[in-house]
């Protein structure tokens, strides 16, 4: 597959589950890839995949929440592999708890994470996309962008927030040939789903069958997500010669 030779992608929260996955397969359809991350241990780890398989990556430490952070790291792979074409916008924080229990301060950083993030990792990718008049944005959200979620109010905030600002930019840039997409997952095969059960099991005393089938019944799923399965709809986004699919919210169950 070469469908992206040329291109530049960066994906954050690169290092494992989902994030990692998109790095593959965007470096196996041609792109270089710049992976980020606060763990650089797992970075490291998905850029020599990307290497052994003969591709060229670049991996970097980098914490989205942070303005300063993120223009560091586009500094970096403009200077290592060229201005961005391609941005996922994967690296996300979640939380449960009952609304009235979550802290004020678990609050703010799942916001500064999940949106502002996406905002500043989005802000410093434009330029360059807009002068090159191509660009694909694509962000990862949640089926809790759509219909909420209860017990992780914070969580669904930010997804619906990552929703509204994808449909907002793509009516921006589409006149620059950006395209701007977010997909929304239910439950997928990461370590947030592991957890989310071994919390439930923790807190309920149900077994971890139990508690994985009314986590997926919640979801309206029958099975979990694939990280794969999450990464070839990023490629088939990023691929398209046009941005005329912009602006949508794909929900994937």
């Amino acid at each position: 597959m070469s469908q992206l030779n040329g291109k530049v992608a960066l994906v954050t929260g690169g290092g494992r589950g989902i994030g990692r996955a998109i790095a593959m397969t965007l470096s196996d359809a041609g792109a270089s890839v710049a992976v980020t991350g606060r763990n650089i241990t797992n970075l490291e780890d998905t850029k020599s995949a990307i290497i052994a398989k003969g591709g060229k990556a670049l991996a970097l430490a980098c914490d989205v929440s942070n303005k300063s952070s993120v223009e560091s790291a586009f500094e970096k792979i403009r200077a290592e592999l060229g201005a961005v074409d391609i941005l996922v916008n994967n690296a996300g924080v979640t939380y449960s708890r009952k609304f009235h229990e979550t802290p004020d301060d678990v609050w703010e950083q799942i916001i500064q994470t999940n949106v502002n993030g996406v905002f500043y990792c989005c802000k410093a990718a434009l330029p360059d996309m807009i002068q090159k008049r191509w660009g694909r944005i694509v962000t990862i959200a949640s089926i809790a962008g759509l219909s909420g979620i209860p017990f992780s109010s914070a969580y669904g905030a930010s997804k619906h927030a990552q929703v509204g600002l994808t449909r907002s930019l793509a009516l921006e840039v589409a006149r620059y040939n950006i395209a701007v997409n977010a997909i929304c997952p239910g439950w997928v095969e990461t370590d947030m789903l592991e957890e989310s059960i071994a919390n439930i099991v923790k807190m309920t005393g149900r077994t971890a069958d139990e508690a994985r089938a009314e986590l997926l019944k919640l979801g309206g799923q029958t099975r979990a997500v694939t990280p794969e399965e999450v990464a070839n709809e990023v490629l088939r986004l990023v691929r398209l010669d046009d941005a005329k699919t912009t602006g949508q919210a794909i929900t994937l169950l």
